[in-house]
């Protein structure tokens, strides 16, 4: 199980179905994911669906529940996830804080652990991460753990800043 000094990454199960629709029917959170609105229970349902699914590719990939070492309670989730950005299959390193846990460098924490998965364990040459333009902080994180500015991309009908660690795109 991959860890850090703070926290433990796990797979989600339908249990934290509560945790994943207090993080996507916060506001503030979803701002920057996707369109930017909250989803029904209905939609975090086929989020999770689909997260559980990607399991079963067995590819080591997909996102994974960040928990507390210290107390067990989740905080957010980080993973790598397999995308096409304008015709090029990518692996994105995503991480989501919830936001009773912002300012606490465990965005930084979790994506840098995961960044060294893809790299070290998944032979990954390249890792990239979809950031909405205005989102400070997850540009931040990027940066931290070692990401650079590469261009902007429409991903899903939004323009998104693309970083990305290891090989340039070709």
């Amino acid at each position: 199980m991959l860890e850090t000094e703070r926290l433990l990454f796990r797979r989600y199960t339908d249990d934290d179905l509560d945790f994943l629709t207090s993080m996507l029917t916060d506001p503030l959170m979803v701002r920057y994911i996707g369109h930017g609105q909250i989803r029904t229970r209905e939609e975090i349902r086929a989020f999770l669906d689909r997260i559980l699914g990607h399991y079963a590719a067995g590819k080591g990939t997909g996102l994974m529940l960040a928990v507390q070492k210290q107390d067990g309670q989740p905080v957010g989730h980080v993973g790598l996830v397999p995308q096409q950005v304008e015709g090029r299959d990518e692996m994105e390193v995503g991480y989501w804080i919830a936001r009773a846990h912002w300012g606490k460098g465990l965005a930084s924490e979790a994506a840098s652990a995961f960044l060294a998965y893809g790299r070290e364990t998944l032979g990954l040459p390249r890792l990239v991460s979809l950031i909405h333009p205005a989102n400070a902080a997850s540009i931040g994180v990027a940066k931290k753990i070692g990401m650079s500015f590469e261009r902007m991309v429409t991903f899903r009908g939004r323009d998104v800043c693309l970083y990305a660690a290891g090989e340039t795109a070709s």
